[in-house]
């Protein structure tokens, strides 16, 4: 059974792929930084306070999270990993989104033209419901189907 949300659009786009949850706040710097130094192939999270997704692959995925937490430096990191083609392909908050995770994928989108679609204010039932491995529908809208 699937359940429909709708958020506000950040940066849009349309897009069907795997869900990689944190209830905590990501840490972009911590969770990306090391597989952007190695230029790795593949972006595995980094961030050993951070549980939920220590060790998983991030690569292509799209991130449920509350907000982001942590350096200044996170949306050069997102930048970084998005150059490498090892970067999240979404980003769904269920709050509002932080102005340096958003300065983040909007020069990304910019500088690199490589789209992280994003939306905001997807609300707590969103990340409450939703679970890692899921199928997610984004459409450009702003509606974020789980399945």
């Amino acid at each position: 059974m699937s359940k429909e949300f709708k958020g506000r659009v950040v940066l849009g786009g349309n897009l069907k792929g795997e869900a990689v949850v944190t209830h905590s706040g990501l840490n972009i710097l911590a969770s990306f930084q090391r597989s952007a130094l190695k230029k790795a192939k593949r972006a595995i999270c980094a961030d050993q306070n951070n549980e939920e997704i220590y060790g998983k692959d991030l690569t292509g995925k799209i991130i449920c999270l509350p907000k982001t937490i942590g350096s200044t430096t996170g949306g050069m990191v997102l930048e970084s990993v998005a150059k490498l083609g090892i970067g999240p392909a979404a980003m769904l908050f269920s709050e509002h989104i932080d102005s340096l995770a958003a300065a983040g994928v909007i020069l990304t989108d910019v500088w690199v033209n490589k789209r992280i679609i994003t939306i905001d204010q997807l609300g707590e039932e969103f990340l409450e419901y939703v679970k890692t491995g899921q199928t997610i529908e984004i459409k450009e809208d702003g509606t974020v189907i789980v399945e």
